[in-house]
């Protein structure tokens, strides 16, 4: 049914993550599937199983982004009229982009629950088919061709590690997987903020979530799934949970090692086989899920997983007041290689002698080991480092 429509995304294999973990790791690329998510997949599949009525009558659907996306091209493919609500503060890259692929674009609320209620609302009143973002059986079957390529292009495969939002993504690959290759271990990833899977499975039914909070918007599910839950509960080996230093320096490494543009969502397995990689048995298969990052959220992760990573160095320095002093500092720095951004020079704080000044600086550095070295540099030329 997807051929045509969706790609065969490629496998892209990952030296650094292979040396980290001891066995071969490969990217699943589906950031670069059509409209940068594998949502397409599911959205076709579910609106291309309407009956005519139900064609005519047109779809709503309700996303930030990715579904959003994926329901507008599937809906365009197959001569269906579109509906997509998205939140007021919608990245416009998003929407312009719903909006390009054929969808008719109504911005309502400031959250995702408000922007669903007006969705559903829209549906009861005229008689458009609700388009869920994963919980309905053909959304989840069309996700779970991932899984059936995944088999296809490394059957040698022996555990599969997905991002888990509302489960629709996971429960998919693990069903397709798992009824032919039941050896084969999936391994489910949740940012730490809002992670609902792991007391819903501890509970034995889908839990709430109140306020999840994380970057990753893509998985950012205060609930999963009715349906999504009980394939995972069932098939998927395991659930996992990555903060948010986590998810950046993942990112960044996609965008460093790999080449590769991926959203935090996306990035969230690798993220996992970054916190714990002596824990995978390989070959492993890691699910980039999706590449929509809005630019200006790129550029502040991109600054954060440069700090978990320790690229990024923040001082405060006790200097004294006279003429040169910042430029001999300065020179430390230089002869430490350390790259200044930023330098903030306090003279008049009453907390500081009459010769005395703070200067707040903030380098680009190599990593945590030159951080050392150049606080030690400091030191060693006679600077206070208060903090």
């Amino acid at each position: 049914m997807l051929s045509g429509v969706a790609r065969m995304t490629a496998m892209e294999g990952s030296r650094y993550l292979t040396q980290l973990v001891g066995a071969p790791v490969l990217f699943k690329c589906e950031n670069l599937q059509r409209t940068g998510s594998f949502k397409l997949r599911g959205a076709y599949v579910r609106i291309a199983g309407l009956s005519p009525e139900e064609r005519a009558a047109g779809v709503v659907a309700a996303s930030a982004g990715n579904h959003a996306q994926g329901v507008a091209l599937a809906s365009t493919l197959l001569g269906v009229r579109s509906t997509v609500f998205m939140p007021v503060g919608a990245p416009l890259p998003k929407v312009a982009a719903t909006r390009d692929y054929g969808a008719e674009v109504r911005l309502h609320g400031q959250v995702v629950d408000e922007t669903l209620a007006a969705a559903e609302e829209y549906a009861r009143n005229t008689g458009a088919v609700f388009i869920h973002p994963f919980d309905h059986p053909d959304i989840i079957a069309g996700q779970g061709t991932v899984g059936l390529e995944i088999l296809e292009q490394c059957p040698e495969v022996r555990t599969i590690v997905v991002g888990i939002g509302g489960g629709g993504l996971a429960a998919g690959i693990a069903l397709a997987v798992k009824s032919l290759r039941p050896d084969i271990r999936v391994i489910g990833v949740q940012a730490a903020g809002a992670a609902a899977y792991p007391p819903s499975l501890a509970a034995g039914r889908p839990m709430v979530v109140e306020s999840p909070q994380t970057m990753a918007d893509g998985i950012k599910v205060g609930r999963p799934g009715d349906i999504p839950f009980q394939l995972v509960q069932e098939l998927v080996d395991e659930v996992r949970t990555v903060s948010e230093d986590e998810l950046s320096s993942a990112l960044l490494l996609c965008l460093e090692r790999a080449k590769l543009v991926v959203e935090p969502a996306g990035a969230s397995p690798v993220a996992a086989l970054l916190s714990d990689p002596g824990s995978f048995r390989g070959p492993v298969v890691a699910v980039l899920s999706g590449g929509n990052v809005d630019p200006v959220l790129m550029q502040r992760i991109l600054r954060h997983g440069m700090a978990a990573a320790g690229r990024y160095l923040s001082l405060r320095l006790r200097v004294t007041d006279r003429p040169g002093a910042l430029a001999t500092m300065l020179g430390v720095l230089s002869v430490a290689d350390a790259n200044v951004l930023d330098v903030s020079h306090v003279r008049t704080d009453p907390r500081l002698g009459l010769t005395e000044a703070d200067v707040e600086v903030h380098l680009e550095t190599k990593g945590p080991a030159h951080c050392t070295e150049v606080a030690a540099a400091l030191r060693e030329a006679g600077y206070t480092i208060l903090g």
